[in-house]
């Protein structure tokens, strides 16, 4: 069985983004810039159902700039076996995205897609869902425990009274939550081997995928500074400030 895993450059979790100056958008100029952290996430798992011997091969996919390369490298080097970049500088949405790894799904006949439940930078918690959906395949949201069982999945996920378990049928989609895995750091021995694996490079236009944008951005901004507390003496100092500022 094949497992496709879409992964997305995004600046680093640990660095805080700027706003432009003009309220264009987010300022990447010189901005670290690495793997989502839960594609990441995405790609330790296909590892590990490889390792149990649940599959045979995993593609790495990343839809981007060329730079997204590096990105591809990082999951090579972290164990899966080829990757491709559909290369495009254009800010692709979500839907587009979906349409292309449909695609792509077509070419390659997986039996599993395993992608983070969402990207940090726009937060849209959309891809995997479309995806299915253009497919009509099951999918598995939110993945805190994925259990192949021969021609099955069931995929425990977390849900807001706790946790639910979904037996689906494969081939499906399954979208990953934090507490699935803790991802490995690649080795430089794995690292330097990657550089030699297979990197094929596409355009939307390979796919047939028209990715202009249906949103249009008017502005972006930092959120409104936290104003600083205050202290009250009692309870019913508390209950008459609460009443000044029309909160209670």
């Amino acid at each position: 069985m094949k497992i496709l895993v879409p992964v997305k450059r995004v600046i680093d979790y640990n660095v805080k983004p700027r706003v432009k100056a003009d309220g264009t958008g987010v300022d990447l100029a010189n901005v670290k810039m690495s793997m989502n952290p839960f594609d990441e996430i995405a790609v330790e798992e296909a590892i590990r159902l490889k390792e149990a011997g649940k599959a045979e091969e995993i593609i790495a996919i990343s839809v981007g700039p060329t730079k997204a390369q590096e990105t591809l490298r990082t999951a090579l080097a972290m164990g899966a076996d080829r990757a491709i970049l559909v290369e495009t500088d254009a800010e692709v949405e979500p839907l587009a995205v979906a349409k292309i790894l449909k695609a792509i799904v077509a070419e390659e006949n997986p039996g599993l897609v395993i992608l983070g439940k969402q990207a940090i930078d726009d937060d849209s918690n959309q891809t995997g869902q479309m995806l299915a959906a253009l497919l009509g395949r099951p999918q598995g949201t939110f993945a805190s425990k994925v259990e192949i069982d021969g021609d099955s999945v069931a995929v425990t996920r977390e849900v807001d009274g706790g946790l639910e378990t979904v037996k689906l049928s494969l081939p499906a989609i399954v979208t990953t939550d934090l507490r699935l895995n803790e991802p490995r750091y690649a080795s430089l021995p794995n690292i330097m081997k990657a550089k030699k694996k297979q990197l094929d490079v596409k355009s939307p236009a390979d796919y047939g995928v028209d990715i202009t944008p249906r949103l249009k951005t008017l502005k972006v901004s930092e959120p409104p500074v936290r104003s600083a507390g205050i202290k009250v003496a009692d309870v019913d100092a508390l209950v008459a400030k609460l009443k000044e500022m029309g909160v209670a």
